[in-house]
């Protein structure tokens, strides 16, 4: 994004003038010696073969500053399956290891954590990345992970040496750094994140004023990219929740672990695009409508652990002050997409928002029913407090799924 404003709340890194990657990867390969890097790839057996995950192993083969690459594979019921996924990873020079999260050793490994009453939750990203990084600290060969989608179609080296780079200096002091980047085509994307998370923030703080937490919130430019860096001594501590709401989770629990100054967000590209969500406005279970669900969800019950009093009359206001925030939003990218001859879509933007209403109203009425109820897995600390041999486990199963 073309400006240069700092919000105070926390650090805006932009992507000014010309890019320089050739500068920005040498400076990470001197910063790699004293922060060895681990990129995290969760990955879904539907991604193999896809035109944006061959263009991101096509420019990962050029990346020599990364010292691991773990990527977590869900999906792969079948042998066949798995074995395609490891032949198709085997072409990077950086020698990956596999996670085979559906085979039998991997689902041991998950019922023993059930057993224990330490539940990894459903199959999913959050999952998916939470045992991925239970594999980093197992394995001893980091300082620091980064983390990105497999889907994404306009995937470059810059995107992943901008999001390492905050991290791994050793003298900017940031110990999270979060991804952020404009979304287009012909037309404006990112729907729920414009149309329900960032009206929602606002509504919430025309009500309850500028409480810390939802400032911070309301700091990042796009709380729900997939890419983010972290020291690894906040991969251990950070709870990670198993459903949709990984992003916005994961943000949560960097608020309560790490102190703001340490904290910054990146712009990563010049536009980012993957692929694209139904909206599904008639089925809260799918598509960007469950999105929406158990992002608001997670939200709700983070704001409860800070303090913040919600109840049946604050959940009625919410959805008044959110409509209102909606329809201004809806107006201001109207006007932005018409400035850049973006098509803008109404009727489906307003169909979004209805949408958004709904969904805002499910999570309501879910966290009124059951209020401690939480999709958060116990953090790595606790796991290998209660399980002290499970990192060995974890890296003998890994090991024997990597030999088959």
């Amino acid at each position: 994004m073309s400006d240069f404003s700092q919000t105070g709340a926390i650090a805006t890194l932009h992507r000014l003038g010309q890019p320089n990657l050739a500068r920005l990867e040498s400076d990470l390969e001197n910063f790699s010696l004293e922060t060895p890097i681990t990129l995290v790839l969760p990955c879904h057996v539907r991604e193999l073969g896809t035109r944006a995950l061959k263009l991101i192993l096509r420019e990962l083969k050029s990346v020599t500053y990364i010292k691991q690459i773990v990527v977590g594979i869900d999906g792969a019921t079948q042998q066949r399956s798995w074995k395609k996924a490891r032949t198709l990873f085997r072409q990077l020079p950086q020698r990956p290891t596999l996670l085979w999260n559906d085979g039998p050793r991997m689902q041991q490994l998950f019922q023993k954590l059930e057993d224990a009453d330490l539940s990894a939750g459903q199959g999913g990203k959050g999952r998916n990345v939470w045992i991925c990084f239970g594999y980093v600290l197992a394995s001893e060969q980091t300082r620091m992970v980064a983390v990105h989608d497999c889907d994404i179609l306009t995937y470059n080296r810059e995107l992943l040496a901008r999001l390492c780079y905050p991290v791994a200096h050793p003298s900017l002091g940031f110990d999270f750094c979060k991804g952020y980047y404009a979304r287009t085509s012909d037309r404006l994307n990112g729907r729920v994140m414009r149309l329900m998370l960032t009206p929602m923030v606002h509504a919430l703080r025309s009500i309850l004023g500028p409480h810390p937490f939802l400032v911070y919130m309301d700091a990042f430019r796009y709380p729900l990219a997939g890419e983010f860096s972290m020291d690894v001594d906040l991969v251990r501590r950070a709870r990670i929740p198993h459903d949709w709401a990984l992003e916005v989770g994961l943000l949560a629990e960097i608020f309560r672990n790490c102190a703001p100054r340490a904290i910054c967000q990146s712009d990563l590209c010049d536009n980012y695009d993957h692929k694209h969500q139904e909206l599904s406005p008639r089925d809260a279970d799918r598509g960007l409508n469950k999105m929406a669900v158990d992002i608001a969800k997670s939200f709700f019950r983070r704001m409860a652990g800070e303090g913040i009093k919600l109840d049946a009359g604050l959940f009625d206001t919410l959805l008044s002050a959110y409509m209102r925030q909606a329809e201004d939003t809806l107006r201001f990218y109207g006007a932005d997409a018409a400035i850049n001859g973006l098509h803008f879509p109404r009727h489906e933007e307003e169909t979004a928002v209805t949408t958004f209403v709904r969904s805002i109203r499910v999570a309501a009425k879910s966290f009124l029913d059951d209020p401690l109820w939480s999709p958060l897995i116990p953090n790595w600390n606790r796991i290998q407090s209660a399980l002290p041999g499970f990192f060995d486990e974890l890296n003998d199963a890994v090991k024997r799924d990597n030999e088959l």
